[in-house]
């Protein structure tokens, strides 16, 4: 294997966590998605349920107004150093594909880490979270925009890189026109 690492990075209703886990399986190497969370969890002490809707509202803004605000960001930044170093010690100790959690930014000065951006139209997105996801046929493209925003404002609070922007990455694949078994099999390749 040329990478070891697999950074995936995608856009909501793309299907990137779906190459996440093909990849893997092709690979035979772990895939680590909200698998992170757990991780995470162990390390924290804090619930992964807590973890999670922290990672939420981190994009929304502040979940309690004032003097809190400061403790809220404290505590979103010990738990971005805890990832950051769940993530890095994935990297040296396993072959592995990493799905979101900025990975690909926290990887960035490794030769061995293949950072990939998973992307699609929003129409064949909205179909695909209706289809796989079970969202309603009426809200589709509202919980697209909502969850990009909250993904962008994530990955741009932590990293000094733009969310999307094709120079981060190593390759950008269009899921949409591709496929996800497409994208999988190109992946694999370089691989």
């Amino acid at each position: 294997m040329n990478y070891k690492i697999i950074a995936i990075s995608r856009q909501f209703g793309s299907g990137g966590r779906t190459v996440g886990k093909e990849l893997a399986a092709k690979l035979g190497v772990a895939c680590y998605d909200q698998e992170l969370i757990e991780l995470l969890a162990n390390k924290s002490g804090f619930s992964a349920e807590h973890i999670a809707e922290l990672n939420e509202e981190r994009s929304k803004g502040s979940i309690i107004p004032g003097m809190a605000d400061r403790v809220e960001r404290a505590l979103q930044h010990s738990l971005w150093q805890s990832q950051r170093d769940v993530i890095l010690d994935l990297a040296e100790k396993e072959s592995c594909v990493i799905v979101g959690r900025c990975a690909d930014y926290i990887l960035r000065d490794r030769a061995d880490v293949l950072r990939v951006y998973i992307h699609a139209d929003k129409d064949k997105r909205a179909k695909r979270i209706v289809e796989v996801y079970g969202e309603r046929d009426d809200t589709p493209l509202k919980r697209i925009n909502d969850k990009d925003k909250r993904r962008e404002s994530y990955y741009e609070t932590y990293t000094t890189n733009k969310w999307g922007d094709a120079e981060n990455y190593h390759i950008t694949l269009d899921s949409g026109e591709l496929g996800i078994d497409t994208c999988v099999k190109l992946l694999e390749i370089l691989c």
